[in-house]
């Protein structure tokens, strides 16, 4: 490819169009992903962001000023406005303009400019957070209202590094197995290992909350477990359902030297409390009736937490959230492989679960063959003519659902099933009657959320042991679903522009294989239609990430899978 010119163009509105086609471009892209956040990525030039959230993020894992101007005046084809200069300039030194310490039983925060603290005391939404005046450099705060001043406190613009240090909780011994009770050695990757020290930081108030971000595939489990190792502290794990429950309590079994009788199940099914309680966000989010409180809540100090770990942090439920507010004395570590949240509540997993405190681009991990090679392909199907008008009629949310459902993607799951017939073959799609269809016309099982926990436990079960060679699942297998020699996933229908959903869904794919460790992830889209804005809207985090789709038509997918 001929270099001709830089690849990226900033603007003074702070977005970066950068070139695709340019010899640059993924150096470019690497370099600019950690402080600014995609999104539109159309096929010649992607649109990234830099925003105030994402420059705190990239200040919170060692990031400088420096280094982001120098960043954009190396890959910018013209001069870096100056508004953006001084935009950057100015988000980054807010990180860390406010600190919170504790001095004795008291809260104080403290800045070194005495004129912010001034400034932030007289606002409408903190004063009611302000106990006294310690100086004109600091201010007695409420202990009891930690999290919601930091809410309100980023909510203005004031991102508030937190040094007020932990309780710590009551002690558990736990170690890690050599050789797990399944056999296989167990040696935490280099990887795992440096996402646990960077959160628990050697035990100081700089550590000990925080956000790690790993790819799907990638050993998030592992690294939960690292941190309960490293800190040997009873700890409360929330997870999205009970298959992840229980497949996080057979991993701490299996790889720690923990015995069963000490880890509890707290769930639609159990409510055990022990030294490790697992729960899930159903649960802790149930309630009799709606202006009733939460039922389930009192499990946040039904013992002496050292840590709470929140797995699927982007999908954490935004009562938990309300929770997690009044529990920031207690160490807490959210897992994740994506920071996204489809409802804008990133700030509070910032201020409440903490900054992120690890990422690794998943290109990275693929390199080193620790997740697998995706080859992610994109088939465009048009809508049959039977269909046409009765889309062209339709209104919007309608005509996605028409779109989704266009029954040429059976012809297109069938080929594809048959050019991967020796394979482990996922189905996914957003609509029951459709996936109820594809079920009985393939004579494939199917798991959705009706479908009882047992059941799911048993086909995953065969799933993995290779009797079902084929599954067809609904959007429940999104998220923490450990399904480790699948390596085809086939998306007939998504959730509108969920990019979480697409990178959980290529992630249940990602885990490294045994032999030829590439993964095939298909996603069939009706063209020309609303279906086909959803489905790029979704694949903004993985392009983000450095996955290109290859596009089909049908034309082309006959000669290739016919």
């Amino acid at each position: 490819m001929e270099k001709t010119s830089k690849p990226a163009i900033v603007q003074s509105d702070n977005t970066i169009l950068l070139e695709v086609n340019n010899a640059d471009y993924e150096q470019a892209r690497d370099a600019i992903s950690p402080f600014a956040e995609l999104e539109k990525s159309p096929e010649h030039i992607h649109t990234y962001r830099i925003t105030a959230l994402s420059l705190w993020n990239a200040a919170s894992i060692g990031h400088t000023r420096n280094e982001i101007i120098d960043t954009l005046r190396k890959y910018s084809r013209y001069e870096v406005p100056q508004t953006v200069v001084a935009s950057v300039t100015e988000q980054m030194m807010r990180y860390g303009l406010l600190y919170l310490e504790k001095e004795g039983d008291k809260l104080i925060l403290k800045s070194k400019d005495s004129m912010i603290l001034e400034e932030i005391s007289h606002n409408k939404r903190i004063d009611q957070f302000v106990d006294s005046y310690a100086g004109k450099n600091a201010i007695y705060v409420k202990p009891e209202l930690r999290g919601h001043l930091k809410q309100a406190l980023i909510k203005i613009g004031f991102p508030v590094e937190d040094l007020a240090g932990y309780e710590n909780g009551d002690p558990l011994e736990i170690g890690k197995r050599d050789v797990a009770l399944s056999g296989r050695d167990f040696n935490m990757r280099d990887y795992q290992e440096s996402a646990v020290n960077a959160f628990y930081c050697s035990g100081t108030q700089q550590g000990g909350s925080g956000v790690i971000v790993l790819p799907c595939g990638s050993g998030k489990t592992i690294v939960g477990i690292g941190a309960i190792t490293r800190m040997q502290t009873e700890t409360l794990i929330l997870v999205t359902n009970t298959v992840a429950l229980r497949q996080w309590r057979d991993e701490i079994i299996d790889k720690t030297t923990i015995s069963p009788e000490q880890i509890g199940e707290f769930s639609g099914d159990k409510k055990e409390i022990k030294p490790i309680t697992i729960a899930t966000y159903n649960i802790l989010t149930y309630r009799k009736k709606k202006e009733t409180g939460f039922t389930h809540f009192g499990i946040f100090g039904s013992k002496n937490w050292g840590l709470i770990i929140y797995d699927e942090v982007h999908l954490l439920p935004a009562p938990v959230f309300r929770m997690t507010s009044e529990i920031q004395s207690k160490r807490r570590l959210g897992l994740t492989a994506t920071l996204v949240r489809e409802d804008g509540m990133e700030t509070d997993v910032f201020s409440l679960i903490g900054p992120k405190k690890f990422d690794i681009p998943w290109k990275i991990l693929e390199k080193t063959k620790w997740i697998a090679k995706a080859e992610c392909i994109e088939i465009r199907i048009t809508l049959p003519d039977s269909t046409r008008y009765m889309y062209s009629v339709a209104k919007e949310r309608e005509k996605f659902r028409i779109a989704s459902e266009n029954d040429k993607k059976t012809d297109i799951v069938y080929k594809l099933l048959q050019h991967h017939s020796n394979s482990s073959v996922l189905i996914i799609g957003q609509y029951i009657s459709q996936l109820t269809e594809m079920a009985r016309k393939f004579k494939l099982p199917l798991i959705t959320g009706s479908t009882p926990t047992p059941e799911r436990e048993q086909l995953y079960a065969r799933f993995r042991s290779g009797e079902i060679k084929a599954l067809i699942v609904s959007k429940v297998a999104n998220f923490s679903i450990d399904l480790p020699d699948a390596n085809v996933a086939i998306q007939i229908s998504g959730t509108f522009g969920s990019r979480q959903e697409e990178a959980q869904r290529l992630g249940r794919v990602l885990r490294p294989k045994k032999d030829e460790n590439i993964a095939h992830f298909y996603t069939v889209i009706t063209t020309q239609s609303a279906e086909e804005k959803f489905a790029h809207n979704r694949q903004l985090f993985l392009t983000e990430q450095g996955y290109s789709y290859t596009i089909m038509n049908e034309e082309m997918f006959d000669a290739k899978y016919s």
